[in-house]
């Protein structure tokens, strides 16, 4: 069986960099699994690519069906936004590894669903000054900043992604990004290289 390398983090730790820069090294050769969501896209999104933004209709569709692997609601100043891995097709772990992105609680459900030995997490962290610094330079670039949802999302994260829970997920490694962003890729490069080999 293949696997699925899930990276995780706290917002603003770099994560979507990371991803994508793993995700397009042919040397690699991930597939994205893409994850759906339906809050508003964000400027440079694209569907298919960050997320497949979708609407709470097709959850209730998808639920029906029994295809939701996760799900998660935020509650969010502009409303309820869902997050969600659905088992609709693009995952087979007979043929392909995967790169995937998301929280504790959704490589939680996916390390149930699919087994232990198929999910390798890749822990992200930043020190929390940087990452505000970091989120606070994202948000100015939006059409329309948001500054109360970046504030309920940094503060959300430490409950999220206390120590204790980070424990409690079994996540050993971490990979550190207060350095330079080339470097961290580099390290999580090599430790997927070591699963692949």
């Amino acid at each position: 069986m293949k696997k699925i390398f899930y990276i995780m983090g706290k917002s603003a730790t770099g994560k979507d960099h990371i991803y994508r820069a793993l995700a397009e090294d042919p040397e690699l050769d991930l597939s994205r699994l893409v994850l759906y969501t339906t809050r508003p896209r964000r400027e440079k999104e694209e569907n298919g690519r960050e997320y497949f933004f979708t609407d709470q209709e097709r959850l209730q569709q998808l639920r029906t069906e029994g295809k939701v692997i996760e799900e998660r609601v935020y509650h969010t100043v502009s409303g309820d936004w869902y997050y969600f891995t659905a088992d609709e097709g693009q995952i087979d772990l007979k043929q392909r590894n995967y790169l995937g992105i998301g929280t504790l609680e959704s490589y939680e459900r996916m390390r149930e669903y699919f087994g232990g030995g198929q999910l390798v997490p890749i822990y992200i962290e930043t020190e929390d000054g940087l990452r505000l610094e970091r989120a606070l330079k994202r948000e100015k670039k939006q059409k329309n900043p948001n500054y109360e949802e970046l504030c309920r999302r940094y503060l959300a994260d430490c409950a999220d992604f206390s120590p204790e829970r980070i424990t409690e997920a079994g996540i050993e490694r971490r990979f550190s990004n207060n350095g330079t962003l080339e470097a961290c890729v580099e390290n999580v490069k090599h430790y997927v290289r070591c699963f692949l080999s």
